[in-house]
């Protein structure tokens, strides 16, 4: 039986990996995170502070689609992945037989900035949030959840699944 994948997306310091974590928890299915799935020359690359170009993501983002499929025909997952223009969107869903469910954190500068110079020990710096929200283009559909710094997690996925309708095979 297929079941639904769900993409966490956002810029960085949305809340990707703390939300999708959570989420995958309460559906009980798995995790995984789409930086654990970049080269060790794109994370050096970002490390540096140069911004990846979508040449730089197209092996990425193949990966990830055809990991997407295998996940969907074990039993769906959650994948926490920045995928932040339309064209990656559709990388992504080209590796899927059913629509994903798309969840897109959507914070304001001033907080992702400041979430992002709280961070230790994390390749992406706040000087790449520019670039980030810059490249980043708005999806029109799946669940949008307007980040705010007084709540919690918790919180944020309990929205996210009252604003989840699960298809008629799951």
């Amino acid at each position: 039986m297929e079941r639904t994948v769900f993409v966490v997306m956002g810029v960085s310091a949305s809340g990707k990996t703390t939300i999708g974590g959570l989420l995958a928890k309460r559906l009980g299915i798995p995790f995984h995170d789409a930086d654990d799935f970049h080269s060790a020359a794109n994370v050096a690359k970002m490390a540096s502070g140069t911004p990846l170009t979508d040449e730089d993501r197209q092996g990425w983002l193949a990966q990830l689609a055809q990991a997407i499929g295998e996940w969907e025909k074990t039993g769906g997952a959650v994948l926490a992945c920045s995928a932040l223009k339309e064209a990656y969107r559709r990388t992504l869903q080209g590796g899927a037989q059913q629509p994903l469910q798309w969840v897109y954190l959507d914070g304001s500068r001033e907080l992702l900035h400041n979430r992002l110079l709280a961070r230790k020990n994390h390749y992406m710096g706040a000087d790449m949030l520019d670039s980030q929200l810059n490249t980043l283009e708005e999806p029109a559909y799946g669940i949008r959840v307007v980040l705010q710094k007084d709540r919690s997690p918790q919180e944020v996925v309990a929205e996210i699944m009252r604003a989840y309708t699960p298809t008629p095979t799951e």
